[in-house]
């Protein structure tokens, strides 16, 4: 009987553990290479090294200008996460231009966050508010726009240590309260904010 009532258990502790490390990053930015190039002060402190290698960078739009057959968002870009991701709340990292073949409506991308993969072009000199300042320039092979969601986080049910034990392995109540079907926690739900595709 005590492998029966472990079985649901352990099958449970199974799917987190899988469900865990399935975060990924999106088709639109994952590039060709095993694994792009996302250290801005590297690419920064020797750019001519860096040159042609294929890079990952994100962060949010600051400024969006049309040219002639292309498009240049100005990122101020940050570290991203396990799923390429800019990081809500984190300083900026630097800066850089991003070049997108093509037409791109700045409606669309000021002040959105976003991640570009593409090779680097090099550095171009530019000014942020009147300081000059050398921009690594990526020419865009894809780019994912992320939206801003909010969640509510409930805080963690309180869990009966011997749900498992006793008469017949169910749940005696007492101490810990009701039956599992009724636990919740009356602690402040959190509202985060999220970054989806």
């Amino acid at each position: 009987m005590r492998r029966t009532a472990l079985l649901p258990g352990s099958l449970l502790l199974a799917a987190a553990l899988l469900l865990a490390g399935c975060v990924s990053v999106p088709d639109s930015i994952k590039g060709s290479s095993p694994v792009p190039q996302q250290d801005l002060a590297r690419v920064l402190g020797a750019p001519q090294l860096f040159t042609g290698q294929e890079s990952r960078f994100g962060g949010k739009v600051v400024n969006v200008l049309n040219q002639t057959g292309k498009t240049r968002l100005e990122i101020a870009a940050m570290p991203l996460d396990e799923g390429a991701r800019p990081r809500l709340g984190s300083a900026s990292i630097g800066r850089i231009y991003a070049d997108i073949n093509g037409f791109v409506d700045p409606v669309d991308f000021r002040d959105q966050m976003v991640t570009v993969v593409g090779p680097i072009k090099g550095t171009e000199k530019g000014s942020i508010n009147g300081a000059s300042y050398n921009f690594v320039v990526v020419n865009v092979s894809g780019y994912q726009r992320w939206h801003r969601v909010q969640q509510i986080v409930s805080p963690p049910a309180p869990i009966d240590p011997w749900i498992w034990y006793g008469p017949g392995y169910r749940h005696r109540g007492g101490y810990w309260g009701p039956p599992p079907a009724f636990y919740y926690n009356t602690g402040p739900s959190q509202v985060q904010t999220i970054l989806t595709e």
